[in-house]
């Protein structure tokens, strides 16, 4: 993983908190000082987390399993849907429905009904079928569906992992991910309780630039994880040709020296014919 230098923290402003008055003292470990009524926190410890993070995320993914995006608020909804729509992982970015996790069963019936509407609404001869009123409200219905569940359309099972933006905002999520033992991987501000996620990157969750950076430095461990999986499927697949053809020489090879006696027997014979006349 590309290390994120000191220099591109700062120049980000990761390292700027909220109001002193609004932090939370669970986050102390995480703040280096105070300045001008704002906490500035410690981006030794941001680098050693994200570092952290970014490992353990991407041995998730390494073996094949998804991690969701959720971000909801504004200045975080465009990076996010980019860079797991990039990476062909689910996110959340408009809103956060209630048993999102929990009840999965539901909400795979309500992605059937999206894809449903949305093949109904491409077939012209349905179309042409159907009132105008009809064809209205089904449209709206299918183009609310995909703002709340477009990002996980492709979602068949629960994500292994939860990649937060603002823990607090998203906290029915993480309630969520907990109830299923999920690992949420989080930017923690310093209104934030980091003892509520297992990885929190002590960061500020609200300037677009400290977003854009957390969340591309996370795709980039995504990334790598994918790439050392595709790797490994190769390495597989190698090997299992080398061992099928390693089993076809062998079985070769008995089938030669199982007819080589027989090849032998006939010389020996007609050697003993000779002997006798």
């Amino acid at each position: 993983m590309a290390q994120i230098e000191y220099k591109d923290l700062l120049d980000a402003g990761v390292h700027f908190g909220h109001l002193t008055r609004k932090w939370d003292p669970r986050m102390a470990p995480y703040i280096f000082m105070e300045k001008n009524g704002i906490h500035i926190i410690d981006l030794n410890k941001t680098v050693a987390a994200l570092d952290e993070a970014c490992n353990a995320i991407k041995g998730i993914v390494r073996s094949g399993r998804k991690v969701m995006f959720v971000a909801t608020k504004k200045q975080a909804q465009e990076i996010v849907s980019e860079e797991a729509r990039r990476l062909k992982m689910p996110y959340v970015t408009d809103r956060w429905q209630g048993g999102m996790l929990t009840n999965f069963a539901t909400i795979r019936k309500s992605l059937k009904k999206m894809q449903t509407l949305d093949k109904m609404l491409k077939d012209e001869e349905t179309v042409k079928s159907i009132a105008k009123r009809e064809r209205l409200t089904r449209t709206r219905d299918k183009e609310k569906l995909e703002r709340v569940l477009g990002g996980i359309a492709d979602l068949t099972r629960l994500p292994a992992a939860l990649f937060v933006v603002d823990v607090k905002r998203e906290h029915i999520a993480v309630a969520e991910a907990h109830r299923l033992g999920i690992p949420v991987f989080a930017m923690c501000d310093t209104n934030s309780n980091p003892e509520d996620v297992e990885f929190a990157i002590p960061a500020n969750d609200d300037a677009y630039k400290s977003i854009a950076l957390i969340t591309l430095a996370i795709g980039k461990a995504i990334e790598e994880g994918l790439m050392e999986r595709k790797q490994d499927k190769d390495d597989q697949r190698v090997q299992e040709e080398e061992e099928a053809k390693r089993n076809e020489d062998l079985a070769q090879a008995r089938a030669e020296g199982a007819t080589q006696p027989e090849a032998e027997a006939a010389p020996v014979a007609v050697a003993d014919d000779e002997q006798e006349a």
